[in-house]
């Protein structure tokens, strides 16, 4: 799913510049609650030389008591961070969801919040779209790339849905895999969101941050899934999955992390991958702390009230 923090990031992303002074003058201190509290707690560094927070690296032998602890710990971190954390993709009923999910390939989650408000408009349900000429969709699917595959892919699964399950989308992942353009991280969206049935999704940012917190060492998205999922309570599933997804798109990038700006830093073996000037990795932050807004045209209210903003429609930004 594709590519803003808020007022709760914001917090915690100032709470790791208040934290790299005190790192230098704590030498007493035992290491690990020094770095802890160059995180959270101390006052905020001038603007001349700020040191970055050292994290500590968690063994290759950490055992596996260790790693659920640890792992738990992030989870509970990051839900602080990002209480608002939701499925950025618009939608109002699970046949909606479930489109967008597909159309989310090879691009943004932006990009198919604005092309999806025109495809439900002409046509708003399975019926509807199973009839539609290709042609149509293919205009209408344009932006989002890819958009003949998608459209064979979205016409085809609304013909399933009509033929096998009478229109209605199933709640079962056993049945959501067998339409067409349909995978298991697509299904556990749609399960974890519009049912309300646990599911990890592993896209691309869930496997690069899981793996950088040697979570796994698994390459491969069902093994991942399996061996994340074993790490945490069921019921936690969906939550995690947006957690982490969240602080991947904005914080822990792919090439250049922010790791002078992580809430996490001090939990992390891959902490200095990235930019560990806090001043620095500032100026890294993507999303609503750079100024841009969110994916979605339509949020959930408790992401505006953390100060989130609202994605514009097409052809406006």
């Amino acid at each position: 799913m594709g590519e803003q923090g808020s007022g709760g990031e914001e917090k915690r992303a100032k709470g790791v510049k208040k934290g790299t002074a005190a790192a230098k003058s704590t030498a007493t201190a035992k290491p690990a609650a020094a770095k802890e509290a160059a995180v959270k707690k101390v006052a905020p560094a001038k603007k001349a030389e700020a040191a970055a927070v050292t994290a500590p690296k968690p063994p290759r032998d950490e055992s596996r008591t260790a790693l659920v602890r640890r792992a738990r710990r992030i989870n509970r971190e990051l839900a602080e961070v990002y209480p608002y954390a939701h499925p950025e993709l618009d939608f109002e009923n699970p046949f909606q969801l479930v489109v967008a999910t597909v159309l989310s390939a090879q691009t943004t989650d932006l990009r198919v919040n604005q092309t999806t408000p025109g495809l439900f408009a002409k046509y708003p349900t399975p019926e509807d779209l199973a009839a539609a000429d290709p042609e149509d969709v293919e205009e209408i699917l344009r932006p989002t790339g890819f958009f003949r595959a998608k459209t064979k892919s979205v016409i085809g699964l609304s013909k399933a849905l009509v033929e096998q399950f009478g229109g209605e989308v199933p709640g079962r992942l056993e049945d959501l895999v067998k339409l067409p353009g349909v995978g298991r991280k697509t299904a556990f969206v749609v399960l974890g969101n519009a049912f309300g049935r646990p599911g990890i999704t592993v896209d691309t940012h869930f496997q690069r941050l899981v793996r950088r917190w040697r979570w796994t060492e698994a390459t491969e998205p069902d093994k991942i899934e399996a061996e994340v999922g074993a790490l945490f309570p069921k019921s936690e599933w969906t939550m995690l999955s947006h957690h982490v997804i969240f602080h991947g798109r904005r914080i822990c990038h792919a090439r250049k992390p922010a790791c002078g700006a992580c809430p996490i830093a001090p939990l992390c073996p891959a902490y200095g991958e990235g930019e560990t000037d806090p001043e620095k990795a500032q100026k890294l932050l993507k999303y609503e702390k750079g100024g841009f807004p969110g994916q979605r045209l339509n949020p959930p209210q408790a992401y505006l009230d953390a100060g989130g903003r609202p994605a514009p429609p097409l052809g406006a930004g």
